[in-house]
């Protein structure tokens, strides 16, 4: 069974609303955006953000494979990607963008790797979906795009191109 949960304009509009709620909070900050997904979405969001704010955002990324603490339990790996922060984490201010915010494993293995770089001022985090009541670490999201109740055999999929595109896949056995 699969059904598309918001397509186009919806995640369009949700994308506009987290960089209002973002910029809102009157704050300078960075963006860091988590490959694969979370990287792209973080570009979208950061290119709101500079036209609400009439300023440039800084923006990095950063994939997380090698700091997971499920790396065996992956069939399929992928080369993770070399890190892009172009700016000190040292104090620094941190929107940490994903596209799906699951068990909270990524978040986790995130803030693992931005410790390696240095002790940020503080980390918040956007998602484009939060999944609730699956969570396997306390990690709450601070700006959400769309919040779906699902169970343990559905997956959410984050299509991207060439339309933005979220997808619920229930696979009952």
């Amino acid at each position: 069974m699969e059904r598309v949960v918001a397509q186009g304009e919806q995640v369009g509009l949700s994308l506009r609303r987290m960089a209002w709620q973002i910029a809102e909070r009157g704050e300078s900050f960075v963006v860091v955006g988590l490959e694969p997904r979370g990287s792209q979405l973080a570009q979208w969001l950061r290119a709101l953000l500079e036209g609400v704010l009439q300023t440039a955002i800084p923006m990095g990324t950063l994939d997380v494979t090698l700091w997971r603490d499920d790396l065996h339990h992956h069939r399929k790996l992928r080369i993770p990607r070399p890190a892009h922060l172009p700016f000190a984490i040292e104090g620094q201010r941190i929107w940490l963008v994903d596209d799906v915010l699951y068990t909270g494993r990524t978040v986790r293995a995130a803030l693992d790797a931005l410790r390696e770089w240095g002790r940020p001022a503080w980390v918040r985090l956007a998602v484009l979906v939060e999944r609730r009541g699956l969570r396997e670490f306390p990690i709450v999201p601070d700006c959400v795009g769309f919040v779906l109740d699902t169970a343990p055999e559905e997956r959410v999929q984050v299509v991207l191109e060439p339309r933005p595109l979220i997808r619920l896949h229930a696979t009952y056995e």
